[in-house]
C-alpha cells in the first residue's frame, strides 16, 4: 500500500522543465511534504498527443460512479487486479499516468511508536509513480473531478523489511511507455506496458526515518520530514484508576433482650 507521499522539489517550474512541459507558473502550486488520500497532487499524463502536468485528487471516482462520494474511491490499484477489476480496468487500458512525486511513506511499529520512513530514489531527484485516473461529471452541479489511483506491486528488498507492498515506479525511459495513448476500440493494455508491472531493482531506494508529526494529516511541512530525534517523548501510557466502591451498608439487627417470661423484645436504651 502506498498511504502518504511527498513532492518538495521548490517549484513548478523546475517540475515542468525535468518533464519537458510548459513551464508556464502555477500558482496552485507549491511543495508537499505528507500528501494524503483525497489531498489535490499533480499528475503527468499524454492526452491528444499532448504532454501535460495536471492536477487531479487521490482516491479514484470513475466515470460512470453515481457521485463523487459513492463507492470507496481506492487510493491503491493492486497490479494483479487491474485487467479484473471493473473500477480499474477501463483506466488501466487508456488512461495510465504518472503521480509526480519524490518519495513515499510507510510505518513500521517499534514498541509503541509507530514510525515512519521516506523512500526516495537513491540518486535523489523525481519519482515518477505509476498511476491510473479517470473523469467524473456530477450532471447536478456541473463538476468535472479528476481523481486517480497509485499502482502498487510487490516490494522490492528496500521496503520488504517495512510493507508487503509498495507503488509502481517508472524509469524515466519508460515514461513514454507508461502513458503511450490507446487507440480507440482496445480493450487491453499493451504488452510493452504490462511488462512494466515490476518492482525496482533492489538497492535502488534508501530509507530515512522521520518525525512522527507527520502521521497526521494536519501536518503538511519541512519539519514532518526532520529527524525523529528532535520529537518529544513519548509519554507513558497510564492505566485510567478505578475509584473503589464504598462498602456496601451492612444492616445491623436490633440488640435483643430475654423477656424474664422467655420471649424477646427489642433492646431499648437506658
Amino acid at each position: 500500500m502506498c498511504g502518504r507521499f511527498t513532492l518538495t522539489i521548490p517549484s513548478y517550474e523546475d517540475l515542468a522543465l525535468a518533464l519537458g512541459v510548459d513551464s508556464t507558473p502555477q500558482t496552485a502550486y507549491r511543495p508537499r511534504f505528507n500528501v494524503a488520500p483525497s489531498d489535490t497532487a499533480w499528475i503527468f499524463r499524454i492526452k491528444g498527443a499532448r504532454r501535460e502536468i495536471v492536477p487531479a485528487s487521490w482516491g479514484l471516482v470513475p466515470w460512470w460512479a453515481e457521485s463523487k462520494t459513492s463507492g470507496q474511491k481506492p487510493i491503491n490499484a493492486r497490479s494483479e487486479t487491474l485487467t479484473k477489476s471493473r473500477v480499474f480496468r477501463d483506466p488501466f487500458v487508456r488512461k495510465r499516468c504518472v503521480v509526480l512525486a519524490d518519495g513515499f511513506l510507510e510505518w513500521k511499529r517499534e514498541g509503541s511508536v509507530r514510525q515512519p520512513f521516506w523512500f526516495r530514489p537513491r540518486a535523489g531527484g523525481l519519482m515518477l509513480l505509476g498511476g491510473i485516473y479517470d473523469s467524473f461529471h456530477d450532471e447536478a452541479t456541473g463538476e468535472h473531478l479528476r481523481t486517480f489511483s497509485i499502482v502498487t506491486v510487490k516490494p522490492s528488498a528496500d521496503v520488504a523489511v517495512i510493507h508487503d507492498r509498495m507503488p509502481l515506479v517508472i524509469a524515466p525511459t519508460d515514461l513514454d511507455t507508461w502513458t503511450m495513448e490507446v487507440p480507440r476500440g482496445k480493450t487491453e493494455a499493451p504488452a510493452e506496458v504490462k511488462r512494466l508491472l515490476l518492482p525496482l531493482p533492489d538497492g535502488a531506494l534508501t530509507r530515512t526515518p522521520v518525525s512522527r508529526r507527520v502521521n497526521s494529516v494536519a501536518n503538511d511541512d519541512a519539519a514532518c520530514l526532520a529527524s525523529p530525534e528532535n520529537d518529544p517523548p513519548i509519554e507513558p501510557r497510564v492505566s485510567r484508576s478505578h475509584t473503589p466502591k464504598p462498602p456496601a451498608r451492612v444492616k445491623i439487627a436490633p440488640i435483643v433482650q430475654l423477656d424474664l417470661f422467655g420471649g424477646a423484645t427489642p433492646g431499648r436504651k437506658h
